[in-house]
């Protein structure tokens, strides 16, 4: 499959792109098809040497079915050479990884506390001679238990 995509340039901590064709397989600044574009980062949006396109180029691989990548198809809706993409929704983008987890897991405690509450309601609801057979189930369980701690060492031991 074609892409439109960016290859990096430049040296440590100033990079460069420039915009090529490839095939998807290749490495990222690796093997391309034709280089139709450049990308500098580091210059003020306002400056016209920041990006530099051949537009009748990329238009003819759009029109063989290259398909650019999202950072490229922001490239060109920006230059109008292509309708500009949805902006994706990512709401989690500014709180860092590892309080994400946490809100995620406050959230979850939040949704199983209403959960806990229910389930001792239905608890006393349930007659005695419910509760006997639920014995009777829970001791093939234990059986079991021991008998997967005791495969357990043995493979540990190989």
């Amino acid at each position: 499959m074609l892409k439109l995509r960016l290859s990096r340039g430049g040296t440590k901590k100033r990079p460069v792109y420039k915009v090529v064709v490839a095939d998807s397989r290749f490495a990222r600044d690796g093997r391309f098809i034709e280089k139709v574009g450049f990308f500098n980062p580091l210059l003020p949006k306002e400056k016209k040497e920041r990006i530099g396109l051949e537009a009748e180029r990329i238009k003819y691989w759009l029109g063989q079915g290259a398909q650019p990548t999202t950072r490229v198809a922001r490239i060109l809706g920006e230059n109008e050479l292509m309708p500009m993409p949805a902006n994706g929704n990512n709401p989690q983008k500014a709180v860092p990884k590892k309080d994400r987890k946490k809100e995620g897991s406050e959230e979850a405690k939040k949704e199983e506390a209403p959960k806990a509450d229910a389930a001792p309601a239905k608890k006393e609801e349930a007659p005695k001679a419910d509760a006997a057979p639920a014995k009777k189930e829970e001791a093939p369980k234990a059986d079991a238990a021991p008998a997967k701690k005791e495969e357990a060492p043995k493979e540990e031991k190989k």
